[in-house]
Formats: structure tokens, C-alpha cells, sequence
């Protein structure tokens, strides 16, 4: 019976570091997305549930980091920056696509327009997916396509109304529900989600004044980018 070969400790050592460089070069080559939100709860849920129910072969090749910092408009983009300043000092990384998600809400028309132009003047340019009045906009368009003005009291309601028919009538929207991309995902209508919210966007073509967009959503845009993803894998 042959012998066991003995591996000089040094040869060793020399194949491990090989191995971490391999592993860290792959890691630095995945493409980085870091979404930054308004919410601390509601829209950090939701985008992690897309990210969950992205198969494998995507987050091996790209790598999608979620914050929710419970700030708003001009604020919670100057925090986007810091916080991509700081993942690129500490990591050595670059962030590949910087977004930021968030609502007009009660904001005054000048903040949240002034927001948005922040976003689209920044070099390198912040993504913004914006909704007008609110996040939950996005799922009512997964049933039904909305194109009068919706005020940020009626989503609760309209969503029930929506999900009663599957879910029971014992059911009550939760703002910060970590389920509601699944069930959307399960009842609702994503692709005809992303195409009535690209309506909407078209009827206010040409208009600047984004305060007066209501109701419109840009979260179509960031959301078709991540399945793009996943159909291509």
C-alpha cells in the first residue's frame, strides 16, 4: 500500500492564498447594485424578496445590497452617496448602479422635484425610482391599472380590495409585511405591472414638474433591471 504523499506546509499556503485571490477576484467582478430607500421597513422588504426569489446564477454574478434609512428626498440622497462613498473606501469595490427609492408622501413639490433633478444631474448619475404619492402604487398595478389621481389614505384599501378574492376576507394590508413580493408574485401581474406603469410614465411625458405625476412609479424600471437579470441566467 502506497504511502501518503506529504504537501510541503509552504505549497500549501501558496494554493490557499491562489484560492482567496480567485474567490475575491470573482467577488470584485460581480456587478454591485446598493438600493437605498426612503423606508426602513416596507420597501427594503420587497426588494429583498425580489432578491430572494432571483435564482442562484444570478447573485453568484451580481451582488445587490438594500438599505432602508427611514429619511426622505434631498436627505436620503445625500446619504445614498455616503454610503456608496464609504462601501467603495472600505471595500476597494466599486458600486456598480447606486439607486434610490422613495415617495412624494407629504414632501412639498419643490423637495421632492428638487430630488429627483439631484439624481439626474449626479455624476456618476443615482438611479431614482420614485412613486407618486406612494411605494404601494406599484402593487396595486399588479391587478389593475390606476391613471387618476390616488391619495396616500385609499392605498390600504384598494390593496385589501385587491387581495381579498385570494386571500380571504379576513385580510389587512400590513405596511411592513415581509410577504408581499411573494404574494404579488403569486397573485398579481408583474409583467403587466412594469408595462401599466411605463403607461403612466408616457402620459406625463414632457412635464418636469414630477410633483404633479400622481399617480406614477419608476420602481418598473428597477425591478424589470433585476429580472432582466434573472431571465438571462
Amino acid at each position: 500500500m502506497a504511502g501518503k504523499v506529504k504537501i510541503d506546509n509552504a505549497v500549501l499556503k501558496r494554493h490557499q492564498a491562489r484560492q482567496t485571490e480567485r474567490k475575491l477576484d470573482v467577488r470584485a467582478k460581480r456587478t454591485y447594485y446598493v438600493i437605498v430607500c426612503e423606508g426602513e421597513k416596507t420597501e427594503p422588504n420587497y426588494f429583498e424578496g425580489l432578491k430572494k426569489a432571483l435564482p442562484p446564477g444570478v447573485l453568484q454574478t451580481c451582488q445587490i445590497d438594500i438599505h432602508g434609512i427611514g429619511d426622505n428626498t434631498l436627505s436620503l440622497v445625500r446619504k445614498a452617496k455616503k454610503i456608496k462613498k464609504s462601501i467603495e473606501e472600505d471595500s476597494g469595490r466599486v458600486v456598480d448602479k447606486l439607486w434610490v427609492v422613495f415617495d412624494r408622501d407629504s414632501f412639498t413639490p419643490e423637495s421632492f422635484n428638487n430630488a429627483i433633478l439631484s439624481c439626474q444631474h449626479s455624476r456618476p448619475k443615482i438611479h431614482c425610482a420614485w412613486s407618486n404619492e406612494a411605494f404601494e402604487l406599484w402593487y396595486l398595478l399588479h391587478f389593475h391599472f390606476f391613471n387618476t389621481a390616488i391619495s396616500r389614505g385609499d392605498y390600504k384599501s384598494l390593496i385589501e380590495k385587491a387581495l381579498r378574492p385570494h386571500l380571504g376576507k379576513a385580510y389587512r394590508y400590513r405596511k411592513n409585511s415581509e410577504e408581499m413580493y411573494s404574494i404579488l408574485e403569486k397573485y398579481g401581474n408583474q409583467e403587466q405591472a412594469i408595462q401599466w406603469a411605463g403607461n403612466l410614465v408616457n402620459q406625463h411625458a414632457g412635464n418636469k414638474n414630477f410633483a404633479t405625476h400622481n399617480p406614477c412609479t419608476m420602481i418598473y424600471q428597477l425591478v424589470e433591471e433585476l429580472i432582466v437579470m434573472q431571465k438571462t441566467k
